[in-house]
């Protein structure tokens, strides 16, 4: 079996008490991977071409987010080149405000990336945060090139500061062609895809559990029983169920605006996913 866990603010499974950056943790024998080739089926070929090798540049702490890309890429039929960031590590030199600490580090990761696209090695995916993708593509063109012309052609991404507008910046600065999807998930539900995004939605994010394993439902802050009306804002519940977990209800860290269903993906949605108010002054986020 394998442990996963989640970083951050979270009401524990078992006793419902909040703690502060103790990770949730599952076990789980074959969830991790099932999750992750679920998710490949709803990558286009063209964009991640079967075979390729990836790139996974992104936080690891006591997550298994690196062992899934891995498996991810072994899935599709390619070996994966990991440059692990410890997030951990990251927070307390927020919080310490060592912020020359914390811009060496990410120059020492993204460094580790460019050497590792440079050796020739067929990389076509990759994996990355919006601020690691930032960072290395700003670190590519400061060297005369860009992450398409050094043979990447999918991405995908996610996290909190993944929002219309970084989305649209990303498309039209960083790029250079190279086709991106955003993605959301955890520990508890696995990986929820994005609806099409694009200049024909203002760049929009619109994320889909992965049912039927997972469901999401957007609910009332007050009254977790009641879903609000498509458009409303609320806090996320989540049901997971699976041949190995079960849990239900469980009202997550994270808030957004409940969507429609969509041609993809018919059954509801969630976009604007950040924080939960409550949480949110006393979680740090966006740190990678």
């Amino acid at each position: 079996f394998f442990f996963q866990a989640e970083d951050g603010i979270r009401d524990k499974l078992v006793t419902g008490v909040q703690t502060c950056a103790l990770p949730i943790s599952r076990v789980a024998f074959e969830d991790f991977r099932i999750d992750y080739e679920l998710f490949s089926r709803t990558l286009p070929d063209d964009k991640f071409p079967p075979g390729s090798n990836w790139l996974m540049l992104g936080p690891s702490g006591p997550r298994r987010l690196r062992l899934s890309v891995e498996h991810l890429a072994q899935f599709r039929g390619g070996i994966c080149f990991c440059v692990d960031l410890d997030p951990r590590w990251v927070i307390k030199l927020i919080k310490k405000g060592w912020m020359d600490h914390l811009e060496a580090y990410k120059a020492h990761c993204i460094d580790q990336a460019v050497t590792i696209l440079q050796a020739g090695h067929d990389i076509r995916c990759m994996f990355t945060t919006p601020k690691l993708l930032e960072a290395l593509a700003l670190r590519l063109e400061s060297m005369g090139t860009s992450i398409r012309q050094m043979g990447i052609t999918g991405i995908f991404s996610g996290g909190t500061e993944f929002t219309p507008q970084w989305n649209r910046f990303a498309h039209e600065e960083l790029l250079d062609g190279a086709y991106m999807t955003p993605t959301y998930g955890n520990t508890l539900m696995g990986l929820a895809a994005s609806a099409p995004s694009g200049p024909h939605n203002n760049y929009k994010i619109t994320y889909h559990a992965p049912q039927p394993r997972a469901v999401i439902q957007v609910v009332d802050f007050d009254n977790p029983s009641r879903v609000v009306g498509y458009g409303e804002t609320g806090r996320v519940k989540l049901t997971t169920l699976t041949r190995e977990f079960f849990v239900p209800g469980f009202l997550e860290r994270d808030e957004g605006e409940r969507e429609q269903p969509c041609e993809l993906y018919p059954w509801d949605g969630i976009s604007g996913v950040r924080p939960y108010r409550a949480l949110a002054e006393s979680t740090t986020v966006g740190v990678y």
